[in-house]
């Protein structure tokens, strides 16, 4: 690797490898082996952050990092050694430790033979107006938060604000190499009024930071936190709700995340059908709802390809209401005689032309969610889940939000939420959501949510 630069004007030389580079670092790595099979996993990265509380600079910093994972194999046995020392010296290590380990691994009765050589999807997801930041560009995007709270003096800000650069590659000893390199730009506020009654909460994901609009999001999240000063409690039980996007994400992702076909067919999961067999061609959800993985999409832009080196691709796993697929592992899929999907990295439900106005003023009487947190497993056979709204719950009584209101615990599955559903935005992109990955929702509208009991939480 070449010397690294001032780290204070964008990606320093030689942070991230080139796609010629971590070939040849990987195929060096397969030439050490003197085991049956070999995985060469690598990956460096360059992340800078501003973090902000109380209306002041906390932190400020960069991190340039790599990571070696070397998996060897002798047969159905397996280990995996890691490093961040790319030199000649470590890396042998790396493959040596590998080697002994491996053949004290217990046999994996799942053990697949490594890929032989696929072919990707090229994915555009590098951008030089990522890359490029600097210390004083990051400090001015954190000021659209920190100069309008010093002003008011009635609120404090507390943020995060993340950009960098990455690459990630996958070689084995069959020929197989993948490469994918990537930036990203992540920035959530939370703002709190002084009386400590109100909060609000805002956030913006993209791998362009020219798509960040940062005075909107900071003016977002401080006018959430104003608005939802001295809530009044309500009564739990079942509302129509307006969820915005980021709410969207944490629950309606889950219908892809259970949607593993071994699970299914071992009678573990939502989509196992009685009797045997799975729920693939049955209708689950509302008609509109379409979800799929698809890296190239432009608002998801995604790695192409799995921590295996399996090809990525366009995914239906939800259309038009009805459940298209399964995920299916390599394993799972010899097992069954069916095609493997790759593991997923992004996902998608497609959206409607309905305006949160357009929501709030079709509502009589009901809640309006920024986003939902701590989200907890209860039952897994119907993806029932419980959680709380946080950072800016409103009601909404004949057609306009007429006051904040207490937080509220729910208990709920999305395959329900979604069954119950009215209206649907356009997709967004979104910031983050528990399950994390390149994910973008719609906002939504749906009756019948099931709030079971009130909480203090701010």
């Amino acid at each position: 690797m070449t010397p690294l630069k001032s780290l204070a004007q964008g990606v320093p030389a030689g942070a991230i490898l080139t796609r010629d580079q971590a070939q040849a670092i990987a195929e060096r790595v397969v030439k050490m082996s003197k085991a049956d099979a070999i995985n060469v996993t690598l990956g460096t990265n360059y992340n800078t952050n501003v973090r902000f509380a109380d209306n002041q600079m906390s932190t400020a910093g960069s991190v340039v990092d790599a990571g070696v994972a070397v998996q060897s194999s002798f047969g159905p046995k397996h280990a995996v050694v890691t490093t961040n020392d790319l030199s000649e010296a470590s890396l042998r290590r790396c493959v040596e430790q590998s080697e002994v380990l491996a053949r004290l691994a217990p046999d994996d009765p799942e053990a697949m033979p490594e890929l032989d050589p696929q072919q990707y999807a090229r994915v555009d997801a590098y951008f030089d107006s990522t890359a490029a930041v600097d210390a004083a560009t990051r400090a001015q995007a954190a000021l659209t938060a920190l100069a309008p709270a010093r002003k008011a003096g009635d609120i404090k800000t507390a943020g995060f604000l993340i950009a960098g650069a990455g690459c990630n590659a996958i070689a084995n000893q069959k020929g197989l190499f993948a490469y994918h390199r990537s930036t990203s730009v992540n920035y959530t506020l939370t703002v709190r009024t002084t009386d400590g009654t109100g909060s609000g909460w805002a956030g913006a994901d993209h791998p362009d930071w020219r798509q960040i609009d940062f005075e909107k999001v900071s003016a977002r999240a401080i006018d959430k936190a104003r608005r939802s000063m001295k809530p009044v409690a309500i009564e739990p039980g079942r509302y129509t709700v307006i969820f915005e996007p980021q709410a969207v994400g944490d629950l309606a992702q889950l219908v892809a995340f259970y949607a593993d076909a071994r699970q299914a067919d071992e009678g573990r999961s939502p989509f196992s059908k009685q009797g045997g067999g799975n729920k693939v061609g049955e209708k689950i959800v509302d008609s509109r709802v379409t979800m799929y993985s698809d890296p190239s999409d432009p608002q998801l832009l995604a790695q192409p390809f799995d921590g295996e080196g399996m090809p990525i691709a366009r995914q239906v796993w939800v259309e038009n209401g009805e459940l298209k697929q399964l995920q299916y592992s390599r394993f799972w899929a010899k097992k069954q005689g069916k095609a493997p999907t790759g593991g997923t990295t992004s996902l998608k439900m497609t959206g409607g032309s309905a305006t949160m106005e357009e929501m709030i003023r079709s509502t009589e009487r009901g809640i309006l969610v920024t986003r939902l947190w701590y989200l907890r497993e209860v039952d897994p056979r119907t993806i029932l889940y419980t959680g709380l709204t946080r950072d800016g719950t409103f009601l909404i009584e004949q057609g306009r939000i007429s006051r904040a209101i207490s937080n509220l615990r729910f208990n709920e599955s999305p395959l329900f939420m979604l069954n119950n559903l009215e209206m649907l935005g356009p997709s967004e992109r979104l910031a983050g959501t528990e399950a994390g990955g390149s994910v973008a929702m719609p906002a939504i509208k749906v009756r019948d949510f099931n709030f079971t009991s009130l909480s203090e939480a701010v």
